[in-house]
């Protein structure tokens, strides 16, 4: 017999009757029975491409941004130094300059951060910025009144003199409200470089409300410099530390008659400068009158930190010395802030170095290594013996004489509070 022959040559799985045809099922239903899904192909994602012109162009923004702020911090630094320059030559408000570098010092102390010993640096750079442009554009009339006084003394009484006595009427009214209308905007150097700033004033008094806008502005930046709690740490702060000084200075100041004298209140007075700089920063910092006296905790602080307050103490009585140097001969009183800003410059990076030791021992929690305390210890006497020693004959050379060892600038007033 023949085998049965297949039209299929491969075997069927399942046997297939001529009676029961395959059923022909759509894609939907076929899809719905477990067949497995078809294959779509994933979209090809093409990486975007980069706009150079646009990065440059972020990157010269972000550049040019940076440049601009670091020169206004900069122009504000210059404006705080010579407003405090300014306000040490003023009796009784000479305290606020005193505060103010207390503050300084106790807020590094605070925070342990030297950049934050600035406070204010803004604000400053904005008043500054109102007095230079104030000034700038007073030149042209001081300009235009020497040449109406010229031409009145040549021709007195003539045409061209009476012209430019009224041009410089019409100019000085017109720069006067120019003036007035800048600052009245916001007082931004900007401003003083447009020439519709009238414009603008007018339409604001036309609305309403501007008097109490400008007056609820004006008081809250009054407020903001913090005039008051400057002065009053300024006072606490002198008067502290003159009762730290007024001993010792005195014996030595004596010293020049009686020998042994002056030399008891040079020992007592080194003593004292090893503990003042870090009590008044201490005092700063807490903003506690008791902590101008907590020797004990200075003491356990310098334990901490020997060599931080090694260098601070160093920095203190080094920058002090040359302030001496200024009062060998009088000052002129119109040019007081010129030496004045020498002694706020000199004493301002005494005071942040200060705080800054006292703010890393008060976060440490152990003591040093006992070779650090005693290497960071054995070399302060000898530096305030020697600053003593050198004091001593600044009263031979100073213009004051004796009062000029009262004039103690890296722990008092920062200028002579005797001869202003």
């Amino acid at each position: 017999m023949k085998p049965e022959t297949s039209e299929n040559p491969l075997p069927s799985v399942l046997p297939v009757s001529e009676q029961e045809p395959l059923e022909v099922l759509p894609v939907e239903a076929a899809k719905g029975r477990g067949s497995p899904p078809a294959v779509v192909p994933a979209p090809v994602l093409r990486r975007p491409r980069r706009n150079w012109s646009l990065l440059v162009a972020d990157f010269v923004l972000r550049v040019g941004e940076g440049i601009y702020w670091s020169i206004v911090w900069v122009f504000g630094f210059l404006s705080l130094m010579g407003g405090l320059a300014i306000l040490a030559v003023i009796p009784g408000i000479q305290f606020l300059t005193l505060g103010y570098l207390l503050e300084a010092g106790g807020r590094v102390a605070r925070t342990g951060k030297p950049w934050y010993g600035l406070p204010g640096v803004w604000k400053a750079a904005h008043v500054g910025g109102i007095f230079v442009s104030v000034y700038l554009w007073l030149l042209p009339l001081r300009l235009m009144s020497d040449l109406a006084i010229s031409a009145q003394i040549i021709d007195p009484g003539g045409p061209i003199a009476f012209r430019w006595r009224v041009a410089q009427i019409v100019v000085t009214v017109l720069v006067v409200v120019h003036i007035v209308a800048a600052i009245a905007r916001g007082g931004k150097m900007r401003y003083f470089l447009w020439p519709f700033n009238v414009v603008w004033l007018i339409r604001q008094i036309a609305q309403g409300g501007y008097y109490q806008r400008a007056r609820d502005a004006v008081y809250d930046f009054v407020m903001s410099l913090r005039l008051p709690y400057y002065f009053w740490l300024g006072v606490r702060g002198f008067a502290g530390a003159f009762l730290w000084l007024v001993i010792p200075v005195s014996l030595l100041a004596v010293g020049r008659v009686v020998g042994p004298v002056g030399f008891v209140g040079g020992i007592l007075l080194a003593i004292v400068l090893l503990y003042l700089p870090f009590l008044q920063i201490r005092f700063a910092a807490q903003n506690r009158w008791r902590a101008m006296f907590e020797v004990s905790a200075i003491r356990e602080d310098f334990k901490r930190a020997p060599w931080c307050f090694l260098i601070a103490l160093t920095i203190t009585l080094a920058f002090a010395v040359p302030l001496y140097l200024l009062k060998f001969e009088m000052i002129p009183r119109e040019a007081a802030w010129l030496p004045s800003l020498v002694f706020v410059i000199f004493i301002y990076p005494a005071r942040i170095l200060t705080g800054w030791a006292v703010g890393i021992a008060e976060r440490r929690p152990r003591r040093a290594h006992w070779f650090f305390r005693w290497t960071g210890f054995l070399p302060m006497p000898a530096l305030t013996l020697f600053y003593v020693f050198l004091l001593f004959f600044t009263q031979y050379a100073a213009w004051e004489g004796v009062w000029s060892l009262y004039e103690q600038h890296a722990f008092l007033l920062p200028v002579p509070f005797m001869g202003m």
